[in-house]
């Protein structure tokens, strides 16, 4: 079963995963933990979407549209130098 959320774009297939932890170690939110055979999601809507797990993912597990959460909105408001951050998260 692929995890899915309606919050973001995070969508994590287990069947794919190779168990080698980079998510886990890459994810600044915890969104996953190890488990026994492969990596398990435990913080969904906390993820940021800012794609650092399908990035370091090798077995392409793990899609996320990073630059549309989050994470972008912080980064852009950062970068223009903006005090109010305009994020479209429903959480």
């Amino acid at each position: 079963m692929i995890a899915e959320s309606t919050i973001n774009t995070l969508r994590y297939d287990p069947y794919k995963c190779v168990n080698c932890l980079l998510c886990v170690y890459v994810c600044p939110h915890a969104v996953f933990t190890p488990d026994e055979r492969v990596v398990r999601i435990v913080r969904h809507d906390s993820c940021m979407e800012c794609g650092a797990c399908a990035l370091n993912c090798p077995s392409g597990a793990i899609e996320v549209d990073s630059g549309v959460g989050c994470a972008y909105s912080m980064m852009r408001a950062a970068v223009f130098g903006k005090k109010k951050v305009e994020c479209s998260c429903r959480s």
